[in-house]
C-alpha cells in the first residue's frame, strides 16, 4: 500500500510565519492535488511548548542561526514557531485537510528536536508513525512539504533506514536554505540513502 506523508505544513512556516520557509506556500496546491490519488493521507505538525530548546529566545546571548550542543547533540537555534496551540502551529487554512487519516505530533519534549517524523534528532523516542504505517500495511512512502533540507530531509533518512520504499515529491517541497546549498546537498544526501526524488506529474502516482 502506498501513503502521502504531508511535512509541517503549517502557519508558521509559511509567507508571514515567524520562520517562514522561501515561497513555502507553493507546497499547497501540490498537497491538494495529490490527496486524491491515496487512499491514506498521513501529517506531521511541529508541537512545540514555550520553552523548547530549539528557541534562540531560551538561550540568552544567542540568536536565530547560531548553532549550540545540546545533551551531545548539535542544535541549530530558530525562530519560536509552532507553538502547542497557537495559529502559528494550524495548519494552513488553504491545505485540505479533511482527508488526513492522522496527525503525528513531533517536538514535543523541550529537551530535544524532532526534525524527522519518525524520531527526535537523537533517535531516543519514536513518534509513533513507524507503527501506524506498519499496521495499515504502506510500503511505498510518499513525502512532500517543509522544509526540504530540514524535516523532509530527516524524515525520508528514516523512512529509507526503517526499510519503506521512498519518494520525494520535490516540486512539492521547499527549503530553508540557511547556508547556500543546503537543499542541494539534503536532495544528494537522500539519494544516497535510496529515496526516489520525483515530480507530482508522474504518470502513476
Amino acid at each position: 500500500m502506498k501513503a502521502l506523508l504531508l511535512i509541517d505544513i503549517q502557519n508558521d512556516f509559511l509567507p508571514g510565519g515567524t520562520l517562514a520557509v522561501r515561497n513555502g506556500d507553493e507546497v499547497i496546491p501540490v498537497a491538494n492535488r495529490l490527496q486524491t490519488a491515496f487512499e491514506l493521507i498521513v501529517a506531521t505538525q511541529d508541537w512545540h511548548p514555550a520553552n523548547h530548546s530549539s528557541f534562540a529566545s531560551n538561550h540568552p546571548g544567542t540568536k536565530p542561526g547560531d548553532v549550540i550542543e545540546i545533551d551531545g547533540i548539535p542544535q541549530v537555534l530558530w525562530p519560536d514557531h509552532c507553538i502547542q496551540g497557537t495559529h502559528g502551529a494550524a495548519f494552513a487554512e488553504t491545505l485540505i485537510t479533511d482527508r488526513i487519516d492522522t496527525v503525528i505530533r513531533k517536538g514535543i519534549d523541550p529537551s530535544i528536536d524532532s526534525y524527522s517524523g519518525f524520531f527526535d534528532n537523537g533517535h531516543r523516542r519514536a513518534t509513533g508513525l513507524e507503527e501506524y504505517l506498519h499496521e495499515k500495511k504502506v510500503t511505498n512512502l510518499y513525502i512532500l512539504g517543509l522544509a526540504t533540507d530540514y524535516c523532509v530531509r530527516y524524515t525520508a533518512l528514516d523512512a529509507r533506514s526503517l526499510g519503506f520504499t521512498t519518494f520525494v515529491i520535490i516540486d512539492g517541497c521547499r527549503g530553508v536554505n540557511l547556508t547556500s546549498g543546503d537543499v542541494e546537498r539534503a536532495v544528494e544526501e537522500m539519494k544516497k540513502a535510496g529515496a526516489l526524488i520525483i515530480e507530482s506529474t508522474l504518470p502513476g502516482i
